[in-house]
């Protein structure tokens, strides 16, 4: 049977590729710097002000009953991750250019993805219900987990360095307003919820961000750091870290006795990392250092990590009764 499947390449991700080269080409300068700044930290003050608005905190209540499911993909987005990031760190320079090994860190801490985790969960026929609660539960915990896990990981390891100014950046540019989001969904979340194209606003900030963080690099010679042979050389971590995991989430899951469906939404969440929040959230915590190259690597697994799960999902969905706990 001939395998039919689509590499989902998405305008939003041609969207990123198209700033981040509008960046390199053409960079803010003079005045338009600070205008930039600003306009930034305003769109993803606004963005995770969204993102509390549309979470609802009971989702990730509400299917504790299947805990055990919850708290093995958690394990793999907030633990498991961040222990292959560590190993990640002490690759040598011949393995991965040095300036490009903390953005390859920062990867492994960032929350799964919602939409994408779920959409393949349901494609591969998976635990559906299992993957909205679990990514929902991700999400949420990301907004404090991801930031913590980056100030004890990163800084102690050298890998980038978290100060106190960043802290408190982060509180006011993505806590507070996540915060404020959650309280307001007794008056936002329909309004929310019913106006879909408030996600062209969500992606246009990351736009923005990808803009403002290439230009950033730009003004500080980003592309004299690296060479092309280091980018091929990060494709190539992030294929075989993206491998990795999806092997070792699909193998423990057997081990651990889940059934097919619930093996799925393990696997489909477990690996996944969030562009959508992983970005903002570099520009907040590593603001003055190469943030450019701390973007690249997440998005390429990003994109690494659509391409492959497309593939699995639709396999799975073609061999759903084939499998063996």
């Amino acid at each position: 049977m001939r395998v039919k499947w689509r590499i989902p390449i998405d305008g939003f991700l041609l969207a990123i590729i198209a700033a981040a080269m509008v960046a390199t080409f053409l960079p803010a300068s003079g005045v338009g710097v600070p205008v930039l700044v600003w306009l930034t930290k305003i769109a993803i003050f606004i963005l995770f002000f969204l993102y509390g608005a549309r979470l609802h905190p009971q989702e990730a209540l509400k299917g504790l009953k299947h805990w055990r499911l919850h708290l093995t993909i958690l394990a793999f987005t907030f633990v498991l991750f961040p222990i292959v990031g560590l190993l990640i760190g002490l690759l040598p320079s011949w393995a991965l250019a040095p300036s490009l090994i903390p953005g390859m860190v920062f990867v492994t801490l960032c929350p799964s993805t919602v939409q994408s985790s779920i959409n393949f969960t349901s494609i591969a026929r998976g635990n559906v219900a299992g993957a909205i609660v679990s990514a929902s539960a991700s999400n949420l915990l990301g907004v404090v987990l991801t930031p913590l896990l980056a100030i004890a990981l990163m800084n102690t390891t050298g890998s980038a360095n978290v100060g106190l100014g960043s802290i408190l950046d982060l509180m006011l540019q993505i806590l507070l307003p996540f915060l404020l989001g959650q309280l307001s969904r007794r008056w936002t979340a329909e309004f929310v919820q019913r106006h879909k194209k408030l996600k062209l606003f969500d992606q246009g900030s990351i736009v923005l961000v990808v803009y403002s963080a290439f230009s950033q690099g730009m003004r500080e010679g980003i592309w004299n750091m690296v060479g092309w042979t280091d980018i091929v050389a990060l494709v190539i971590v992030c294929c075989v870290l993206l491998v990795f995991m999806l092997w070792l989430t699909w193998w423990a899951a057997k081990r651990l006795g889940f059934n097919r469906a619930d093996a799925i939404a393990i696997q489909m969440c477990g690996t996944k990392k969030s562009l959508a929040t992983g970005l903002p959230m570099i520009t907040v915590l590593f603001a003055g250092q190469a943030v450019g190259l701390m973007v690249l690597p997440l998005m390429i697994f990003h994109q690494a990590q659509l391409m492959a799960c497309s593939w699995l999902a639709s396999r799975y969905g073609r061999q759903a009764d084939g499998y063996t706990p």
